[in-house]
């Protein structure tokens, strides 16, 4: 029992002594480390979590080596976010460059596979964002720290050319129809629509095999919005 009690003050020691050092080595790390989270930065917020972890939980560790790895690790974070500034190849090579994924409103379903996201986690970012239709948008980009960056169609704008012209059309909410090549059929009858009314829509596109669908979306309207497996991408890399 007494053994109990004196590791428990030990580990209480320890947390009261480990965490004041750790949020000053969060601040000395800056905003940078917890907003965005590049790859280096996030390799260091787990080695640092890890080092602090055992401390605390296993009272054989030396307490003053944890000091000073907490106090190397940031120094190590310091050192090289100076280097990465002083050279931009080195900085390229250790962050992600970003990906263009959305391109007037196409998917670009190739630089999805390459930075191994789905459509859903797409249309989940972009809902985050209040845009519940594909369509909507110009150009969407997933930046290098995963966060997707949008901008909308001219006419979609905040201040828009419709609200300009006093024909504001209704919004209306876009429901995912074909993902994949897979017809959603819920979403048909919900509409008061079928398989054939579908077919002859996509016949009128020139798209006669479903499988060369990629993701398509169908709103209130009947207006349907098509992204092919292979859409071509127009405009030129994007680089940090």
């Amino acid at each position: 029992m007494d053994d109990i009690l004196r590791e428990s003050l030990i580990i209480l020691g320890r947390i009261f002594t480990i965490f004041p050092l750790f949020l000053m080595v969060t601040i000395y790390m800056g905003k940078r480390s917890l907003g965005e989270m590049p790859i280096f930065d996030f390799l260091i917020i787990i080695t640092l979590s890890n080092v602090i972890g055992a401390d605390i939980a296993d009272p054989t560790v030396d307490h003053i080596y944890t000091y000073l790895a907490v106090i190397v690790i940031p120094l190590l974070h310091k050192s090289v976010a100076r280097l990465l500034i002083s050279n931009r190849k080195l900085g390229k090579k250790l962050t992600f460059e970003p990906t263009l994924v959305i391109q007037d409103g196409k998917v670009l379903v190739e630089n999805l596979k390459r930075i191994q996201y789905t459509i859903d986690n797409v249309l989940q970012m972009l809902r985050q964002k209040d845009i519940f239709d594909i369509s909507e948008v110009k150009v969407a980009i997933i930046e290098g720290d995963g966060k997707i960056s949008v901008m909308k169609q001219e006419n979609k704008m905040e201040v828009t050319l419709e609200d300009m012209n006093l024909d504001k059309k209704n919004l209306s909410l876009a429901l995912p129809l074909i993902v994949e090549g897979e017809i959603y059929d819920d979403i048909l009858t919900y509409l008061g629509l079928d398989r054939p009314w579908l077919i002859e829509e996509l016949q009128k596109r020139n798209i006669p095999q479903m499988n060369r669908i990629f993701f398509a979306s169908i709103n209130q309207n009947q207006e349907l919005h098509i992204s092919l497996k292979k859409e071509e991408q127009h405009m030129p890399p994007f680089y940090h």
